[in-house]
């Protein structure tokens, strides 16, 4: 491939670097000490409108946590007229530490000793699973989802690295929001230049974010919650953004009822160690990528409904942005009806390229995970999607790279692949199909240049031949390794 991916990667680091020292001239920076190896903030005292969890208790060092809720299929789109079945609201609970900690999680509802640690390669140590109840011990910050019943009513338990600073809550830059339950007015929270919005630990912050300043962040161990937001009712972005130069990290986002976080026109974004908890609502995308350039997502957890992560182009030219140079690494990704990656839907821009896909689980998916299906002429080119590892359930279909027309089109014409790279990538897990579908649609929109390298499915190498493997017409230049 042409593509550059380690000077494109450099860019990415680069920013980072600048947007940290912005962060400590926006605010004053606390050092937090500790005497021992956890800090575990969610076990803050809250107002009782926030409802905790009757599936599980958790304890951090003896210390007892908070476990919240996180809903799923509210109405219109409960089990009963969709036909499908998410497995019922989950739990979550989150900690910071800074060395070994024992975790004591115990269910007076469920059977433990057949619990599943997801993803399949999580380390821990001296695990015991005994009757209702579960110890082990962690040493470095991790994101599991515990599953002692697949999907039905996981506890997701996520440990972070000790937060080192927090901003003064009196310095006129930063909008502080502490322990407790908050309902801003208009359940809306704009953030401007140069601004830091800080979610304190034990916070609920019952609002939708517009961030459309620059040099600006949102940060902190609280929970910016959607629950309250309907469907087709007027719901919120949980945080748009359309700033240049941008953190988003820690927090956790519950409950979104459109959109999660759309990131609009714009570039120098970075999105690190955020929780998103979905599935409450069809149309919550995890994170859009509309017309950005040098967007970077690393160490999240996203659970949707819809897409996890959907990258659009969406204006018309000559004004519109190309969708350039995004990277989105060690992340774990559940979604339960739509697609993992979505790239090329609602697209008119000229070009989707220099993408970057790595060092992924994904352990939970149902419809085709990797869909690339640009259209309106748009050249979606230059993209890798390396280090996946995979949990199968028996889904028909894996990766789809077919330009096409669909019903998001303003002109109907297909767009244009090429240089995608698919390198080790391993699915295990139930039986299925899992086929990978390289489909062009006429002599000039065309899918060229793919390379499937490394891939396994249920153990077995993808080759010339494979029959997961389906190469239709107008498809060229084609490596399987």
């Amino acid at each position: 491939m042409k593509t550059n991916f380690k000077e494109t990667n450099s860019v990415h680091r680069r920013f980072e670097n600048k947007i940290s020292k912005s962060m400590k001239i926006a605010a004053i920076l606390i050092i937090v000490c500790f005497s021992n190896s956890v800090r575990n903030f969610a076990s803050a005292q809250l107002r009782q409108d926030e409802p905790l969890s009757q599936d599980y208790e958790v304890w951090i060092n003896g210390i007892k946590s908070n476990v919240y809720v996180a809903r799923v299929q509210d109405p219109p789109w409960e089990k009963e007229r969709t036909k499908l079945d998410f497995g019922g609201n989950y739990s979550f609970t989150s900690f910071d530490i800074k060395g070994p900690v024992e975790v004591k999680i115990h269910s007076s509802k469920k059977t433990m000793d057949k619990t599943v640690f997801r993803p399949d390669n999580a380390k821990v140590k001296k695990l015991n699973k005994t009757g209702n109840e579960i110890t082990f011990t962690i040493d470095k910050p991790i994101k599991l989802s515990i599953e002692p019943d697949g999907k039905n009513a996981p506890l997701l338990l996520f440990a972070n690295s000790v937060e080192e600073f927090v901003p003064d809550k009196n310095n006129k830059n930063v909008i502080y929001f502490g322990p407790g339950i908050h309902k801003p007015d208009s359940s809306l929270i704009r953030v401007s230049d140069n601004q830091t919005l800080y979610l304190a630990e034990g916070a609920v912050v019952k609002a939708g974010v517009i961030l459309s300043g620059n040099n600006a962040t949102i940060c902190g161990r609280g929970i910016l919650d959607g629950n309250e937001f309907v469907w087709g009712k007027g719901a919120r972005n949980m945080v748009a953004i359309t700033g240049n130069n941008v953190v988003v990290k820690d927090i956790i986002i519950r409950g979104g009822a459109t959109w999660t976080m759309p990131i609009r026109n714009c570039n120098n974004v970075v999105i690190d160690n955020v929780k998103i908890l979905g599935g409450r609502a069809q149309n919550d995308d995890g994170i859009n990528p509309c017309n950005a350039q040098d967007v970077l997502v690393k160490n999240c957890f996203i659970r949707t409904d819809d897409d996890c992560l959907a990258l659009k182009g969406m204006q018309n030219p000559p004004n519109n942005r190309s969708v350039e140079r995004i990277t989105v690494e060690n992340s774990i990704l559940w979604c339960d009806r739509a697609r993992i990656f979505l790239l090329g839907h609602e697209s008119r821009a000229e070009y989707m390229r220099e993408l970057t896909f790595r060092n992924i689980d994904i352990i939970h998916f149902s419809m085709t995970a990797f869909l690339l299906e640009p259209g309106e002429e748009m050249k979606l080119e230059n993209a890798i999607f390396e280090n996946f590892r995979i949990n199968g359930e028996g889904q028909k279909e894996l990766i789809r790279l077919k330009p096409a027309i669909n019903q998001y089109m303003r002109t109907k014409v297909p767009g244009h692949i090429s240089n995608i790279t698919f390198k080790n990538m391993k699915v295990t897990g139930s039986e299925g199909k899992y086929s990978i579908q390289l489909t062009g649609a006429d002599e000039t929109h065309i899918v060229s240049g793919v390379t499937l390298s490394s891939l396994s499915i249920l153990g077995n190498k993808i080759k010339t031949g494979s029959k997961n493997l389906q190469i239709d017409n107008f498809v060229e230049k084609i490596s399987i390794k």
